[in-house]
């Protein structure tokens, strides 16, 4: 444990890449996530946030290592990503591909124009 963890302090979490854009259909967010398993992540939307959580598990190994580089980062991590535009959660898609994991939700498709007639 480090000294803030001993101080009572919140241990760190690490943050996740992400990639977000959109097509005429979905916002796309697209976060690499090699190691992780699927029953170890967790995704939400609330109102116009996605919340992205996982845990990245450090393989287990018996004998005491003795790093030269330590770059890699185990334990929980979070994100948390404002959408550009309105989409619609119930209609959400997510899927893990080689390390990249890929959430497709539909955008709400909006009139942005509309002729009013005047009633007589």
């Amino acid at each position: 444990e480090n000294d803030e963890t001993q101080k009572g302090w919140p241990k760190q979490e690490g943050q996740l890449a992400i990639d977000v854009y959109q097509t005429d259909s979905y916002i796309v967010i697209q976060a690499p996530i090699a190691g992780i398993r699927k029953e170890d992540l967790d995704i939400s939307i609330e109102n116009d946030v996605v919340i992205i959580r996982g845990d990245r598990k450090k393989p287990s190994e018996a004998e005491e290592k003795k790093y030269f580089y330590q770059e890699c980062y185990w334990g929980p991590f979070s994100r948390e990503i404002i959408l550009p535009d309105e989409g619609d959660p119930s209609r959400a898609e997510a899927s893990m591909k080689e390390g990249i994991l890929t959430l497709k939700i539909p955008r709400i498709q909006r009139e942005k124009t509309r002729k009013i007639k005047i009633k007589e």
